[in-house]
């Protein structure tokens, strides 16, 4: 079972882009953000031609997240734990895999939460911590699950080229790497650190001061992975190529196999 994570920076301005690497790639599910449109503009048509079920969780012009799926899906949008929050940052699904094996999915856009010490970075702490209490509830489940997106945390000084360029911000704060942890800690396995403990492996280049020509990145795209998920796991891979193509996103997919 393929799974990938793509923060893709506006479907319609990269649809291209998306059915070029669905094409080149055949993964069974894709976890999209910042789509950046709502459910009715999203390129629907397009993708459904290519053998997908779609489901999106949209919002004008911001955020924005969808699961595609070569196979039947059920859906929940909306993290659970804050009734109020109307921006669209999660979708969860239900699908199988071949051997129809229950598979649950998750597309988590996290909040950005700069500048740090204002309304923003609260929010993105409270974020996490309704993230955690749900992970704690879905490991509860004892099945093969995915939390797979656009965390906007840089776990460790390993993840960034420059790691003393980011010491203020709030992708990689002490609190915010903590409540990563605390997260992880529940039983989770971050899945790219599974295969591999290299640094120099990243999934965002600013589009500013050439940091894409000097690999000046950092990786903040992460697939966490239940006991069962992990158990499964074969490869993980950061398909980096992307960020080479013609008016890319800034983030580049990150993908699993499960065996």
């Amino acid at each position: 079972m393929r799974i990938v994570t793509w923060n893709v920076n506006s479907v319609r301005q990269r649809l291209e882009h998306l059915v070029r690497y669905l094409r080149e790639t055949e993964p069974d599910v894709v976890c999209l953000q910042e789509i950046k449109c709502v459910d009715e503009a999203f390129p629907r048509l397009e993708i459904e031609a290519l053998g997908y079920n779609v489901e999106t969780h949209g919002q004008k012009t911001f955020n924005g997240v969808a699961i595609l799926s070569k196979r039947p899906i059920e859906t929940q949008r909306g993290l659970p734990g804050d009734e109020a929050d109307a921006q669209a940052r999660y979708i969860e699904a239900v699908t199988t895999d071949a051997q129809g094996r229950v598979a649950r999915v998750a597309s988590i856009y996290l909040p950005n939460g700069n500048p740090a010490g204002t309304e923003k970075y609260a929010y993105k702490l409270a974020f996490m911590d309704r993230l955690i209490r749900h992970a704690r509830d879905l490991l509860a489940h004892e099945e093969t699950l995915v939390l797979a997106g656009d965390y906007n945390v840089i776990p460790t000084a390993l993840d960034a080229k420059r790691p003393e360029d980011w010491l203020g911000d709030a992708l990689f704060l002490p609190q915010t790497r903590e409540r990563f942890r605390e997260l992880v800690n529940l039983g989770l396995t971050d899945a790219l650190r599974a295969v591999s403990n290299e640094g120099g492996v990243y999934t965002f280049w600013d589009y500013q001061a050439g940091a894409w020509q000097k690999n000046n990145g950092i990786r903040i795209d992460h697939l966490l992975l239940s006991p069962e998920a992990a158990d499964r796991l074969v490869e993980a891979t950061v398909d980096k190529h992307v960020r080479g193509w013609d008016k890319p996103s800034d983030h580049v997919p990150v993908r699993i196999e499960l065996k």
